[in-house]
């Protein structure tokens, strides 16, 4: 059992700064909860430093797995962790609040009202929820699975809602609702599973054939298709993202995402007597494709990048769908992943950096007035296009030589072409940035949020050099 725990160092770190966090945080004034996000920041940090240097092997008779792949998803969620509470300590409405009052800045910030600690409830329910990714990169037990499903998906559904207003009510019940659906599905599947192979164990479902087994294999991945927000399961996205605050729309497209599509590919992997490749090919055209759609008719920042992000997941199924076919799959997914998290956390951050800026047409005149966080935001947007100098570039060139190498160029020309199409609705938001018009606001910028832009910003360009370097 001790073994056990070790090999959990990063998980077990993380549910320990949950717990101290919330002990701490009832004893904490409201609105005066920063020593909360700090135990956060030091609980991930500390996850980062057991993933990297901890022991390798299973835990748990066999149910989880330490491996390359876990150990990427570890380090990248307990990132994202640490950037979103040092984005969250810049105002306490970035993570929700109740009622308005004014700022001695000039600009609206949500107080604690009625004794809320919003700020205690921001911090715990992200680390429970990145507890819950970091176990969905590592299962290896369809009953571990679904148990990270439900751990990933719920404190989401409750993070959502924390601002205590309509949108993000609707939010949070639109999450939770499908969260539910897609959930039950992969436990229906998870139990038609055991039946027909008598066992969860990954290694005991490799000899499954047939289209019962299929079938149970389609509703295991319902689950893990909702969690990373792709198609069929991606409704929920656009609502949710444009009802919250924008570090909260951060995690909703970051964490689980992560841990979800490394659990897709450990199944597919698992399982090769179905046709699983063939289906996961599928959505992940179906998901570049109407995520680029949808996005093209979008003024509104939040929901273009809440359709981006599904875009997103698609091309992140590229290198799952070849998986059985080409080596190159498992590096470049989880280099793209963690290319993902970087650019997308970097573009969210400027949002939070001016949150009243909701609109394109509001982005005009940035680049006069904020030269930095406009560069940081033109570098965000071009790594989510996926061109150069972003380290993006190197994610997607890898996607579509997966693709060649897995016997499947059909896929890497659709990749090209949602790419080149995703260029119009990204162009579109960088224009108004650049333009010689007069600024449309000229609120405060939240120095947290900028800094936190322009470091992500550079780490994508500075990956991208140290890419070129090693090669």
């Amino acid at each position: 059992m001790t073994a056990d725990v070790l090999v959990l160092a990063p998980e077990v770190l993380l549910a320990l700064g949950a717990v101290l966090g919330l002990a701490v945080g009832t004893w904490l004034p409201p609105g005066r909860e920063g020593a909360v996000r700090g135990i956060g920041v030091l609980g991930a940090l500390a996850a980062v430093v057991a993933a990297l240097g901890g022991p390798r092997g299973t835990a748990f008779g066999g149910t989880y797995l330490v491996d390359t792949a876990t150990t990427v998803v570890r380090v990248v969620v307990a990132g994202a962790v640490v950037v979103t509470l040092v984005l969250a300590g810049d105002r306490p409405d970035v993570s929700g609040g109740p009622r308005s009052t004014p700022d001695v800045s000039g600009g609206p910030r949500l107080t604690a009202d009625g004794g809320a600690r919003v700020d205690t409830a921001f911090a715990v329910l992200l680390q429970l929820a990145a507890v819950g990714a970091m176990l969905l990169g590592g299962a290896t037990d369809l009953l571990l699975l679904a148990a990270a499903v439900l751990l990933a998906g719920l404190p989401l559904a409750a993070l959502a809602g924390l601002a205590r207003d309509g949108r993000a009510t609707e939010a949070a019940l639109k999450y939770f609702l499908t969260s539910a659906l897609f959930g039950l599905l992969a436990l229906t599947g998870t139990t038609l599973l055991l039946g027909l192979a008598g066992a969860t164990a990954y290694p005991a479902l490799v000899g499954l054939t047939g289209p019962a087994s299929a079938v149970g294999v389609v509703l295991v991945l319902a689950g893990l298709l909702m969690a990373a927000g792709a198609v069929p399961a991606h409704f929920w996205v656009p609502d949710a993202v444009d009802g919250t605050t924008p570090v909260t729309g951060a995690v909703l497209t970051t964490t689980a995402k992560i841990g979800a599509l490394v659990a897709i590919w450990r199944l597919t992997v698992a399982l090769p007597g179905l046709p699983t490749p063939l289906l996961v090919a599928i959505l992940a055209v179906a998901s570049m494709t109407l995520g680029n759609l949808a996005a093209f008719a979008q003024t509104s920042l939040r929901r273009l990048l809440a359709y981006s992000t599904i875009s997103q997941v698609g091309y992140l199924l590229v290198p799952v769908a070849v998986a059985r076919d080409t080596v190159l799959a498992l590096p470049v997914l989880l280099g793209y992943l963690a290319a993902y998290a970087v650019t997308n956390l970097a573009v969210f951050a400027v949002l939070a950096a001016r949150p009243q800026a909701l609109e394109i047409g509001e982005q005009r005149g940035l680049a006069r007035r904020h030269p930095g966080l406009a560069v940081a935001l033109a570098v965000g947007l071009l790594g989510l296009v996926g061109t150069p100098p972003t380290v993006v570039f190197a994610g997607k060139l890898g996607v579509v030589a997966a693709a060649l190498g897995g016997g499947a160029a059909w896929l890497g020309v659709v990749v090209v072409v949602n790419t080149i199409a995703s260029l119009v609705y990204y162009l579109r938001w960088i224009a108004p940035v650049f333009s010689t018009g007069d600024p449309v606001l000229r609120d405060p910028v939240a120095p947290r949020a900028r800094a936190v832009a322009v470091v992500l910003a550079v780490a994508s360009v500075a990956g991208t050099v140290a890419l070129a370097v090693t090669s």
